[in-house]
């Protein structure tokens, strides 16, 4: 399944549509204007599944994953000089990906491939496909997408 996670170009908050590849909306993500990040995930009928949501008093970033009302992980920035690396605290994943930060693998504690994750580059707003490989695991990519989005980000 092929997500494609298209930032809209008229928003005060950070604000998302996520098609399937036959166009239709999957999901939407809405910021929320708050003292810390927060983005709330909704499915195609606007039923709340998800949130991220920014830590305040945290030296380097680090966002909470929520699903539904639950804490399901965590993923925090770590201090590195030239590539980025990443705390992850969330389904046992991790990701291996380009200097760019553009284009990425999210695998599994056992080396399973979860999602390709790219970024295209010659759009108005932040644009990424993202290629899951389980359609159960499309909510749980795309906030974990979101969440290396939001911490890119941040670091502007």
């Amino acid at each position: 399944m092929k997500l494609y996670f298209k930032q809209r170009f008229f928003s005060w908050l950070d604000s998302y549509d996520v098609y399937d590849e036959a166009g239709n909306t999957v999901f939407t993500v809405e910021g929320q204007f708050a003292w810390a990040k927060t983005l709330h995930i909704l499915d195609k009928n606007g039923a709340h599944v998800g949130t991220l949501k920014r830590e305040i008093f945290t030296f380097l970033p680090e966002f909470c994953i929520y699903k539904g009302d639950v804490l399901a992980g965590r993923i925090s920035k770590e201090l590195s000089l030239f590539s980025p690396r990443y705390n992850i605290d969330f389904n046992g994943w991790h990701i291996e990906g380009d200097f760019f930060e553009w284009d990425y693998t999210v695998s599994d504690a056992s080396g399973r491939q979860i999602a390709i994750v790219s970024k295209e580059l010659l759009n108005f707003t932040d644009t990424y496909v993202i290629d899951v490989v389980n359609d159960a695991d499309a909510l749980d990519a795309l906030m974990f997408t979101l969440a290396i989005d939001a911490e890119k980000a941040s670091r502007k």
